[in-house]
């Protein structure tokens, strides 16, 4: 199984990839240490303290507020008319958005849906770090961080 780690150290490398002019060989064709270069820059960025991410403190939670409804995850879990989160939503598809923890930081992403997930009024493309604040949509349910 990819972890959330390599699938944003994978998705960095490919819009490195895109970006240059010249061949760049795809993701699947370089080498391991390679890909643990690219995995250590993306940890260092998540990180935003110019190194590597330390462990994840033990129990670290996200708390997602749905209206009234405050619900609390210690682990990764999906959303979407099936999953851990089910919500009434029919714009939302049954694998809708995926969230999960690395390090300690809270990422979502969405899972190829139909409607997309919003993340703050803007549509995601990739994983990304949550924080306290933040409103993710999904169809027409939003949900807040209440805290990551």
């Amino acid at each position: 199984m990819t972890t959330l780690l390599e699938r944003l150290a994978q998705t960095a490398y490919e819009a490195h990839r895109a970006a240059l002019p010249g061949y760049v060989p795809p993701w699947e064709d370089i080498s391991r240490q390679e890909r643990q270069a690219w995995q250590a820059a993306v940890s260092a960025v998540a990180g935003q303290a110019g190194g590597t991410l330390q462990e994840p403190p033990h129990g670290k939670s996200l708390v997602i507020e749905i209206g009234a409804e405050r619900r609390t995850f210690g682990a990764d879990f999906t959303v979407g008319r099936e999953g851990s989160l089910v919500i009434d939503d029919g714009f939302a598809s049954g694998q809708h958005a995926r969230f999960q923890t690395v390090r300690g930081l809270w990422y979502v992403e969405d899972l190829d849906s139909t409607n997309g997930t919003l993340l703050n009024g803007r549509r995601i493309y990739s994983a990304q770090l949550l924080k306290k604040r933040d409103k993710i949509q999904i169809g027409h349910t939003v949900m807040t961080v209440a805290s990551a």
